[in-house]
């Protein structure tokens, strides 16, 4: 009887050891890495208001494994423009979605980024990190003209990012499973100004 009381506060003190383990220490197995948002940035020039920002934390690692295996991935970037102040409801006035796509060819070992929103031919390199900067930072991007805005009046600027889902050939669905792990999509992100 004693010996099966002991082996019971044995396994019950283990376990609970091990719940807290759990709790306690960080795991980065199970950390999700979240992408986001920063350096959000207002400007114009003579006749249009433009934007700036970055998205941190967009490829994971198995992200990584997915575009240095050929995959092709594309970003898509939201950006809506709302006049606020109002009773009732912000009216939006802009509404803008652009994509970033990126492409290794892993025999001539080179990444080709499309960015068709900047009207340039795609830009080829070999470096891996010059090719995600190329994917994550949006800069010049025209939101709307400068005559369609009222001085005086409020706005706001709301951004999002999301990872769009890949396509794969039908066999490589059973061999690609993961692919629905690193997908992202991001919070909104807002910005208030006068004009």
């Amino acid at each position: 009887m004693k010996r099966s009381s002991l082996h019971n506060t044995s396994f019950q003190q283990y376990i609970i050891v091990f719940v807290i383990l759990c709790f306690l220490l960080p795991c980065s197995a199970f950390a999700k890495q979240t992408a986001v948002i920063k350096n959000i940035k207002l400007a114009n020039t003579r006749d249009d208001l433009l934007t700036y920002f970055d998205v941190k934390q967009a490829f994971t690692e198995r992200l990584n494994q997915a575009a240095l295996n050929g995959i092709p991935t594309t970003f898509s970037f939201y950006i809506a423009l709302y006049k606020t102040g109002g009773l009732w409801f912000d009216k939006k006035i802009a509404k803008i979605q652009i994509n970033s796509t990126l492409k290794y060819n892993p025999l001539k070992k080179e990444f080709t980024v499309l960015r068709p929103w900047k009207n340039e031919t795609p830009v080829i390199t070999q470096s891996f990190q010059k090719a995600k900067s190329l994917m994550t930072e949006i800069d010049n991007l025209k939101i709307i003209p400068l005559n369609q805005l009222v001085k005086g009046d409020k706005y706001q600027l709301r951004i999002k990012a999301k990872l769009d889902k890949v396509t794969l050939p039908l066999s490589l669905h059973t061999v690609l499973f993961f692919v629905s792990f690193w997908d992202f999509e991001t919070n909104w992100y807002l910005i208030n100004f006068t004009y």
